[in-house]
């Protein structure tokens, strides 16, 4: 038997047909396919359009310049996230100011984020960890504006609105795990017309009138067709995922451990499957390996570990004791079923 891995993409033979349709077309670059991309994630988001590029990074990097972020300002983030966030943030010279996190949903704490906020302040980002979506109402009031990243939360619902439609802007990766992929890729999205207009400005390099600083980021026709696939089979992905995480929350649930929830007024897509244990994690990661599953920290490492900062109990605990399962719908019903025979012995106090 292979080794499980955490992560895989779902692809098949509408995928590999699309993008063929592109290569023996000969139109490569950014087209016809990139706007039918653009306007379907806008409408999973409910936001008003949307802007291709090449990685959810630029996507978040743009949003930023967007809303014109710059030096002498600060943004908030989570530490409990990728890097890609401070990297995007440092990148417009802007100063990264990080906040803890919420122990039971893992996602940026309200309140440790108000502490956060200075008179410099000029964007929160949120990123909805997991694939559970934060409700914003606490973090709007302070009237900061709110970048939303949905690269995990796609297709999900918060009272009856889409996840991506209350920020002032909006952000989703399509890398290789994501919930729908293009392989590389990512999209910013927003209502505000000069602010995408500024946005799409931001990607294009060439033939403006003027020459301002500016870089190729634009994704292109292969990544949309796959990407136009993808949205079509989301539904089906997220089914899939459900499907797996209830069979994994019995037994978490038998090993007298809480599985991932979701509030009544949302739905969880499952991006990860994420179980808190009451020990240290190292060891049953060395555990799910020798068993040919490969688990992972949920997150590989907090922000403010790599810069030495101190003062984040949560994002330190959730670190030490998160523990991330495989959960795709790529997986087979054959490994699905040895990650639940696998569940008692690595779950075992």
């Amino acid at each position: 038997m292979g080794v499980i891995p955490h992560s895989r993409p779902l692809l098949g033979d509408a995928e590999a047909h699309a993008v063929a349709q592109v290569v023996r077309g000969g139109q490569l670059a950014q087209g016809d396919r990139v706007t039918a991309f653009e306007e379907a994630v806008a409408r999973l988001t409910g936001q008003g359009q949307g802007v291709g590029v090449n990685s959810g990074t630029s996507a978040l990097y743009l949003a930023l310049l967007g809303l014109r972020v710059g030096p002498g300002d600060e943004v908030v983030l989570p530490s409990y996230a990728c890097a890609a966030l401070w990297h995007a943030v440092r990148k417009t010279g802007a100063e990264p100011v990080l906040a803890d996190i919420d122990p039971t949903t893992y996602n940026i704490s309200p309140l440790a984020t108000a502490r956060a906020i200075t008179s410099r302040t000029k964007a929160v980002i949120v990123p909805h960890l997991f694939g559970l979506p934060m409700d914003l109402a606490d973090l709007k009031v302070s009237g900061i504006p709110i970048i939303e990243d949905c690269a995990q939360t796609l297709g999900i619902a918060v009272r009856g609105r889409p996840v991506g439609s209350e920020g002032d802007m909006t952000v989703c990766s399509f890398y290789a795990t994501k919930l729908l992929t293009t392989g590389e890729g990512g999209m910013v999205l927003g209502r505000t017309e000069d602010l995408m207009t500024r946005v799409r400005r931001l990607r294009l390099y060439d033939e403006h009138d003027t020459l301002e600083p500016a870089f190729n980021y634009k994704m292109t026709e292969m990544q949309a067709a796959m990407g136009l696939c993808q949205v079509n089979r989301l539904d089906a992905f997220l089914a899939r995922r459900r499907a797996i995480a209830a069979r994994y929350a019995e037994a978490v649930t038998r090993a007298a451990l809480v599985p991932p929830l979701a509030p009544p007024v949302m739905a969880h897509a499952y991006y990860r499957f994420v179980v808190r244990l009451p020990r240290p994690v190292g060891p049953v990661l060395e555990r799910a390996e020798a068993l040919g599953i490969s688990c992972r920290r949920p997150v590989f490492r907090p922000l403010h570990r790599y810069l030495g900062l101190a003062g984040f109990p949560e994002s330190d605990a959730a670190w030490e004791h998160a523990l991330s399962i495989p959960i795709y719908p790529a997986l087979t019903d054959d490994e699905v079923d040895r990650i639940v025979a696998a569940l008692p012995v690595l779950l075992a106090a």
